[in-house]
């Protein structure tokens, strides 16, 4: 006989182990920066490479004012950094944690099988 669900119990740890709206908002928030195509493809190519502006705008086929508008918004939510290089800016995945969605997310997408349990 399967063993039967407790509610009671299922609620207090559900409660015990959810962060404040405020975070919640935030996370809402870190989430919708994904929501952009041309933000997701700078995102990728630098998973791939580092790479100045000119090179993003080469890969995504966009002006650089738009570039580096997309730009802005990433570094503002500390999903890349940059480095001065001479007179350019070399821009890279601020940390191993956005290597790290970006790689979930593309590999769950392109998964063979699906898993239902």
């Amino acid at each position: 006989m399967a063993n039967k669900h407790d509610h009671e119990h299922a609620l207090e740890e559900v409660f015990a182990g959810m962060p404040g709206d405020g975070l919640l908002c935030e996370l809402g928030d870190l989430f919708k920066i994904f929501g952009d195509t041309s933000r997701i493809k700078i995102l990728f190519s630098l998973f791939e490479s580092d790479l100045c502006v000119l090179e993003i705008t080469k890969i995504l086929g966009m002006e650089q004012s738009a570039v580096s508008h997309q730009l802005k918004i990433l570094k503002d939510a500390h999903l890349i950094g940059s480095r001065r290089e001479g007179k350019m800016n070399v821009y890279f995945l601020s940390d191993d944690h956005v290597r790290s969605i970006i790689g979930q997310g593309f590999e769950h997408l392109t998964e063979k099988e699906v898993h239902i349990q």
